[in-house]
């Protein structure tokens, strides 16, 4: 049946899968870099067949509760008055805290094993299963290893080649970290925009803490992406220089936040989502970049779907891996 399957990252789309694996009767074990849940992140909307999914894992209701409650955008110039105004509450989707939406997949997955603060170091997989060692717990045989560890995955580094060979780079970066909650206009996302970057204030309705957003149009960046100090410096040259004044305060306390985030915009390309005994979920195998907000539909359906195939196949991954490409990649293409 292929039933002890070991998935890298406990994030959107690795609890999902966690929770519909165990419910089909598999048992899942997650390995997840983080010493925690990472509780941080941006705002995410869930939106199209990700609501059915959320349905039925009973966690709709919750997911309604705990939204964002944005009403929408609002631009302003750099004497911080309001030029234009966009409404974007849509009853289509419910946006909410990536954090608060994870918080409530770990709770559906609360007797799943989650391995804390390790890593996938090899891998070594032949006819009846992949042999894992980690960076800290003693190796451990399972029957499939899925990646769900984002756009920089380092299981599919190890399953399919350096990152360079999949990354798409869009010349864009972006940073997002807690910011004074005094700051910007409530239930607004408050943006400035200059040639090539933008600053923003994010202000839930139903969080006291604000957020702050930095995007800066740039050619491919020479950094470390786990390197926090070296993508705080980053930020804080680029947008030293901008004219309005809230971006003294956004930058102070963006800076301070140790869960201070920085990436590129950027997509993930492949041609296929699996390698034998292995595969790709969510980020890791079909990232959209930030910028096309479809990350937690298309991590909801996904996980959903590589579950359901397995089920449907009973445990026969070539089959299951095989149905679950053909049948996601054109949503992902839609996206």
């Amino acid at each position: 049946m292929n039933g002890r399957i070991l998935i890298s990252g406990a994030s959107i789309a690795g609890l999902t899968l966690a929770h519909w694996l165990a419910r089909h009767g598999f048992s899942p074990t997650i390995v997840e870099r983080a010493p925690e849940l990472r509780t941080g992140g941006n705002g995410v909307d869930v939106s199209g067949d990700a609501i059915a999914v959320a349905e039925r894992m009973g966690l709709m209701g919750r997911i309604r509760q705990l939204a964002a409650d944005v009403h929408g955008m609002k631009f302003v110039d750099a004497a911080d008055r309001a030029v234009a105004r966009i409404d974007t509450r849509d009853d289509a989707s419910v946006e909410i805290m990536r954090g608060d939406l994870v918080a409530l997949l770990r709770e559906a997955t609360d007797d799943v094993e989650i391995l804390f603060g390790d890593s996938i170091q090899a891998l070594k997989q032949d006819d009846h299963g992949v042999t894992v060692t980690f960076e800290h717990h003693p190796a451990r045989h399972f029957d499939l290893v899925i990646g769900a560890d984002g756009m920089h995955s380092n299981l599919r580094g190890l399953a399919f080649g350096p990152e360079e060979r999949f990354i798409e780079h869009k010349d864009h970066y972006f940073a997002f970290a807690n910011a004074d909650g005094r700051l910007g206009e409530d239930r607004w996302v408050t943006m400035f925009n200059t040639p090539g970057k933008m600053t923003g204030i994010y202000r839930s309705g139903n969080h006291a803490q604000a957020k702050a957003y930095f995007i800066l149009r740039s050619e491919r960046l020479d950094y470390d992406h786990r390197d926090v100090a070296e993508h705080k410096r980053l930020v804080a040259e680029a947008f030293a220089d901008q004219p309005w004044q809230p971006v003294r305060g956004l930058l102070a306390t963006a800076l301070a936040d140790p869960d201070f985030y920085f990436d590129a915009l950027a997509q993930v390309q492949m041609d296929s989502w699996s390698n034998g005994r292995i595969a790709l979920v969510g980020d890791a195998a079909w990232c959209a970049s930030p910028a096309s907000g479809a990350g937690a539909e298309l991590a909801l359906v996904g996980a959903y779907r590589l579950a359901g195939e397995l089920a449907a196949a009973g445990g026969d991954h070539q089959v299951a891996f095989a149905r679950y490409d053909s049948a996601h990649r054109p949503l992902v293409g839609l996206r």
